[in-house]
């Protein structure tokens, strides 16, 4: 009689989610396995064997995951016991290579996922469901202890997933889903007090940043400070490893800064958060789909990294960051998309462009955003277990 001393892989019930640029294996928090349903180490290890990380070939061959920053995302769903809320998420971004699980902040593409994940799921109130119309799911953002509103599509008691509402940076078109970030600043607006810090980056030397905390924590720069144009596309940073080195140079110098972390060094184990971004003002150019993008159509043009790679579109947390800075005067980002008052910015990404909205205001403790409002879409692509080896 065969015996094995290996354990059988466990049923997890999971949905495969896109969320915006986005996708990620998404949790009921109540089908984890109990070890897994509290923060900790077992959590950790069960999500990493899911994606499949660490792997040193990069490649999440024997994982969900799909080996980039957008793609090696886990997401935890649970009913909210906050008053006037939904549901609780929180966000996991998994390391490709390394055996680590960042909690440090959100996923603003997949915040559009959470509301449509919470209907399937059955975690919000049908009282609160119209039949036809819009749903809005309030949902708390854990990991940085904010509100989300998702504004989810109902046709015949059911989220409406297809439409022809197109996001830059998604290949096909889906029902638009629209996410109020409330309130999204953490502490201050602007850590150290000011709208542009200069930052002493060894190698690199003195450059002007706006270190921002709204939606994410992000350090913009001057594109042209750096040798850039903005116009950049993946390969262009991507592929030189002197690069991608010295923006995390920079992003760790800037966490510093921001009081995120206390040593440049510290940085490694914190890669989701801070972003890093450059900016420059309006200008042609072809898209990652070989879409022309022209100068008149987009008022600033931004490029962020993230888990130390530039990023194929926009983060979503990072839209927000970028909406809050134009919107306040004087900020490298406002600056760079002609220093107007503005309430809505559209800036152009390697995928395209995006418009997003903000109320920003000045307040007797400094600069506040109210809301950022930005339209994404979302969509199931996979629903039923995962299985994975864990004991």
């Amino acid at each position: 009689m065969a015996t094995s001393n290996y354990p059988p892989q466990l049923k997890i019930p999971a949905t495969y989610m896109r969320g915006g640029t986005s996708k990620g294996v998404f949790f009921n928090l109540d089908d984890l396995p109990p070890p897994a349903q509290v923060p900790g180490d077992a959590r950790d290890r069960l999500l990493l064997r899911v994606i499949g990380s660490p792997d040193p070939y990069g490649k999440h061959t024997d994982g969900m995951g799909g080996a980039t920053s957008s793609t090696s995302k886990t997401v935890i769903v649970s009913r909210s016991e906050k008053p006037d809320h939904d549901v609780d998420y929180l966000f996991g971004q998994v390391s490709i290579d390394k055996p680590f699980v960042d909690w440090s902040g959100n996923c603003g593409n997949l915040s559009a996922a959470v509301g449509p994940f919470a209907i399937h799921a059955g975690l919000v109130d049908k009282t609160r469901l119209p039949e036809n119309g819009t749903a809005t799911v309030r949902v708390w953002q854990a990991n940085i202890g904010k509100t989300l509103l998702v504004h989810v599509p109902m046709v015949n008691g059911d989220v409406q997933e297809t439409g022809d509402f197109e996001l830059d940076g998604v290949t096909f078109p889906a029902a638009e889903i629209r996410v109020d970030f409330v309130a999204p600043g953490e502490g201050a607006m602007f850590p150290t007090g000011n709208v542009i810090d200069q930052l002493e980056v060894p190698g690199v030397g003195t450059l002007d940043a706006t270190l921002i905390n709204a939606g994410i924590p992000t350090i913009f720069i001057n594109a042209g400070s750096v040798g850039f144009t903005g116009t950049e596309l993946q390969p262009d940073i991507n592929g030189n490893t002197d690069t991608l080195a010295m923006f995390e140079r920079i992003r760790a110098v800037g966490a510093v800064k921001m009081g995120l972390i206390n040593q440049p060094e510290e940085a490694a184990r914190r890669q989701h958060t801070p972003k890093v971004a450059f900016v420059a003002g309006p200008a042609a150019y072809l898209a990652a789909s070989g879409k022309p993008v022209a100068g008149n159509e987009v008022d600033v043009l931004v490029r962020a990294l993230s888990m130390g790679k530039l990023h194929h579109a926009m983060m979503g947390t990072a839209a927000v960051a970028i909406a809050a800075a134009a919107c306040v005067p004087g900020t490298l980002v406002n600056l760079a998309a002609g220093g107007e008052e503005r309430e809505r910015v559209t800036f152009g990404h390697p995928s395209g462009t995006l418009t997003v909205g903000a109320s920003a205001r000045n307040t007797d403790q400094g600069w506040r955003v109210d809301t950022v409002s930005m339209s994404r879409s979302a969509r199931i692509l996979m629903e039923g277990v995962v299985r994975v080896p864990f004991e």
